[in-house]
């Protein structure tokens, strides 16, 4: 089904007739399709409420880059669109869209009953040395390219470095999200995770290098309420690479 949020043509999900709403809010690049396996196993107790973020799915791409406000605008005109009662939702995020709902929550946009955070973001982590290395050499050739005498040439070779220097989700974005996932991997939300009172589960793969395992720990410090459960050998998709894990894990909580 396709509504207009924010003035985009926006393709979304309500389906279940449990008692429980549940929103969910994908990763980066992904699309609702991700949760069919959570819809499915919790569709017994649920009422799913999913939507796909500009330029994933069917929903279409912003006209300017965004940052997480804009997201959280986003998510706030379908809450209300799709008349979800807030106050007695289940919000779950995996990756980018747990940063949407870190970022709701903790300034205080919603107070949902229970919130699910699948190896997300919001963290800042540290940059490797090898990181700090390739984002100076990066910022360095750039600056060359760029100068007023020869960035009318340039153009090509800025590409290649990068394509050369940038994440695979960064090259295969268009120029507008390649601007936003920029804003949005550089905003760190740490300081506002402590107003989160609800209940709030991570569960997090052992071996995730996106979100890395350090991300967990300080959320679960920040956030009073919180408890994480690691599931061994899974990287940033926990959830599907182990299913039956995250499915138990999930069945637990969501009561």
């Amino acid at each position: 089904m396709d509504t207009l949020i924010c003035g985009l043509k926006t393709e979304y999900l309500i389906s279940g007739e449990g008692e429980i709403p549940v929103v969910l809010l994908h990763g980066w690049g992904s699309s609702f399709d991700v949760y069919k396996g959570i819809m499915s196993e919790l569709g017994d107790r649920a009422t799913f409420y999913a939507v796909n973020f500009p330029g994933c799915g069917g929903s279409e791409v912003m006209k300017t880059p965004w940052n997480i406000e804009n997201y959280c605008d986003f998510v706030t005109e379908f809450l209300s669109f799709a008349g979800v009662d807030v106050g007695k939702a289940v919000f779950i995020g995996h990756s980018h869209g747990g940063r949407v709902i870190l970022s709701l929550a903790g300034s205080g946009r919603i107070s949902p009953s229970k919130i699910v955070l699948l190896d997300s973001a919001g963290i800042v982590a540290e940059k490797t040395p090898r990181q700090k290395r390739r984002a100076k050499n990066f910022k360095r050739i750039k600056r060359v390219l760029t100068l007023p005498v020869i960035k009318n040439f340039s153009g090509g070779l800025l590409d290649k470095a990068r394509k050369h220097y940038g994440s695979a989700d960064y090259n295969a974005a268009p120029p507008v999200l390649r601007n936003t996932m920029v804003s949005l991997v550089n905003t760190d939300l740490r300081d506002i995770l402590g107003n989160i009172k609800c209940p709030t589960l991570l569960i997090w793969g052992e071996k995730d290098t996106d979100t890395p395992l350090s991300s967990a720990e300080i959320i679960k410090e920040k956030i009073a309420d919180s408890g994480l459960c690691v599931i061994e050998g899974a990287g940033h998709f926990s959830f599907i690479e182990k299913p039956y894990t995250a499915h138990r894990i999930l069945q637990s909580f969501i009561k």
